[in-house]
């Protein structure tokens, strides 16, 4: 990205002021996401994920593809307008590649009132007319016309639903019934303020309440509440697990994970810092395949269960986990293991193994190939 087509707001966040640029950058988001699904069928044969778990990760992608095509929209020609109106796509172009928190906040607000704005706006074929009317009589652009289609094509894209917002509040997948338990998989994912990327939450537990989790009125509620306060990066694993299973006595996690989908990186939107940035600039790949993504994912298991008491007359199952005792894999996360991914095309892929650089060598690699396979390599 050059310095003359990007505004910079601080070292880390930029905004891309040419939209022809912004388009660019759409289209690279909506190119990577296509590799995903066929990378996480082939970290099912890895022993990453299950079919189910693909599954939700897949629902969760889709939704980061629809908030994407949605931004895109809505600053399709808004560079072109003056005054007030003129507005420009902030990404985050060290951290993560994506764009930044406050963008993804700003399309929940503006879904709240999507229904409204389009019920106060002429549609679609209405501005198709005008613009017409504009071209053929005064023969001029029709910038503005340009500005409302757009912009009515991005309040169509929030009616519509089934985006990523800053919450995507928890579900629960039921797995199995087992001994008067019955197992769940909950999950949930952030926008990560912090870090400005998605971030899945995966919860096995069992349930030993009367009432399936999902259908009871009282435990469900609280316990989305309680999982979304403690859905922050900042806090261990372990912190989150063992605070779930203090305060729900009839609730006993079995496994905690934590999936960032990021960072992305791009010779033309990002700024590389280290081995990473050798790799691209070493692979001289064409705009299509100058790019790589992590993955990450931090995993909390439970070792045992033992009684505890919680009164005088009654007893309650706590769960100890499996902390990494060498800090191998779980340095600092409070994880039994850490699982890092990197996802890049052929050619970053032979610029990598070229390079093969220390930190990456224990990492999985999934490289897409053209006839849509994909090939694991360690």
């Amino acid at each position: 990205m050059t310095e003359d087509r990007t505004g910079n707001l601080d070292a880390d966040h930029r905004q891309i002021e040419d939209d022809l640029i912004a388009r660019r950058y759409f289209e690279k988001l909506r190119l990577i996401s296509a590799t995903l699904p066929a990378v996480l069928e082939e970290t099912v044969r890895d022993g990453l994920f299950s079919q189910t778990e693909t599954g939700i990760i897949d629902a969760y992608l889709a939704a980061m593809v629809a908030s994407a095509d949605a931004l895109s929209m809505k600053y399709l020609v808004s560079g072109r307008v003056e005054g007030p109106l003129r507005r420009f796509l902030t990404i985050d172009v060290h951290e993560s590649g994506y764009p930044v928190w406050s963008e993804i906040a700003q399309m929940a607000a503006d879904a709240a009132q999507a229904e409204s704005q389009l019920g106060r706006t002429p549609d679609s074929e209405a501005i198709k007319d005008d613009m017409i009317r504009q071209i053929v009589g005064d023969l001029t652009i029709p910038t503005q016309l340009q500005y409302a289609m757009s912009q009515r094509l991005y309040y169509e894209a929030l009616a519509k639903g089934g985006l990523f917002w800053p919450q995507m509040h928890p579900q629960g997948y039921w797995l199995s019934d087992a001994r008067n338990r019955r197992r769940w998989l909950i999950h949930w994912a952030v926008y990560d303020s912090q870090l400005n990327m998605p971030v899945l939450y995966l919860l096995e537990c069992d349930d030993s309440g009367r009432r399936p989790l999902v259908e009871d009125s009282r435990r469900w509620p609280e316990v989305q509440a309680h999982l979304m306060a403690q859905s922050v990066t900042t806090l261990q694993l372990v912190t989150i697990a063992q605070g779930f299973d203090r305060d729900f006595d009839n609730l006993h996690p079995h496994r905690l994970r934590r999936v960032l989908l990021g960072p992305i990186y791009s010779q033309h939107f990002t700024t590389q810092e280290g081995p990473i940035r050798e790799v691209l600039d070493n692979a001289r790949a064409p705009s299509g395949e100058d790019w790589a993504v992590a993955l990450t994912v931090e995993d909390l298991r439970a070792e045992r269960a033992i009684m505890e008491s919680t009164g005088f007359f009654s007893v309650t199952e706590r769960q100890i986990f499996k902390l990494d005792p060498l800090g191998l894999g779980g340095t600092g996360q409070g994880a039994s293991a850490v699982e890092r991914a990197l996802i890049l095309p052929a050619r970053p892929y032979q610029a990598l193994a070229e390079l093969d650089p220390e930190g990456f060598r224990r990492m999985r690699k999934y490289v897409p190939l053209p006839d849509g396979r994909v090939a694991g390599y360690r």
